[in-house]
């Protein structure tokens, strides 16, 4: 018996089209933040938009310890749609929604 083709729902082709773009931004933004430090305007969980400098820098991010999970390379199993930085001004790992991000821009772009 042949085995039929999957078919997939207009709903269901988009959803793979966005988690595709998901997953390209977060590279690039991961790739950039390792070579220089970033400022990204974000909306949080709350509703509230954050403005965070944050790099991946392996010059900047502390040297992994065991009392700063964050800081391991191999931790968990990583969600493509949130991206975990080092905070350059709160000197802390934290994380955002790659679909929460408004704009990335340069610190000496940035107008304080």
């Amino acid at each position: 018996m042949p085995i039929s083709p999957i078919r997939m729902t207009q709903l269901q082709k988009l959803e793979i089209m966005e988690q595709m773009e998901i997953e390209a931004e977060r590279k690039e933004l991961e790739e950039r933040l390792k070579k220089e430090e970033l400022v990204v305007t974000f909306i949080k969980v709350n509703g509230d938009e954050r403005v965070m400098h944050c790099t991946l820098q392996e010059n900047v991010i502390p040297k992994p310890e065991k009392k700063e999970p964050l800081s391991q390379k191999k931790i968990r199993k990583i969600n493509p749609e949130v991206l975990s930085v080092w905070d350059t001004k709160a000197k802390g790992w934290r994380g955002f929604r790659i679909d929460s991000i408004k704009n990335v821009t340069t610190p000496d772009t940035q107008k304080e």
